[in-house]
């Protein structure tokens, strides 16, 4: 199911433009316009979910193709073996300001903790 509305699901349509770095089946995985590290980049999956909470145990491959995306872009990205990581935020108080389930695989310089 697509949102009109939807940030994201325009992006997967193909209404909005986006520096696509992968694709799969399931995913989209493009650069953030606003990178909180050298690398940031969202993988997001091509059906509209608003958030992980959404997600139902019939979700099981998608979340899995989700992380395994990340880890493919890390490869691509050259993050890989210095290290990245991984998060999806869920709500608007965790910080998630697009409702369109996402998650941020950022790297390329020393992550702190805790984040945030």
């Amino acid at each position: 199911m697509e949102s009109d509305d939807c940030l994201f699901c325009r992006i997967v349509r193909g209404d909005i433009p986006a520096d696509v770095v992968a694709e799969g089946e399931l995913w989209v995985a493009f650069r953030d316009i606003q990178p909180q590290a050298p690398v940031h980049v969202l993988i997001i999956p091509r059906r509209h979910v608003d958030s992980i909470g959404e997600l139902k145990e019939g979700d099981a491959s998608l979340a899995g193709e989700l992380l395994i995306a990340a880890a493919e872009v890390a490869r691509l990205e050259d993050v890989d073996e210095s290290g990245y990581r991984v998060v999806t935020n869920v709500g608007e108080r965790a910080g998630q300001s697009v409702f369109h389930l996402h998650v941020h695989v950022l790297g390329g310089r020393r992550m702190r903790w805790p984040p945030g």
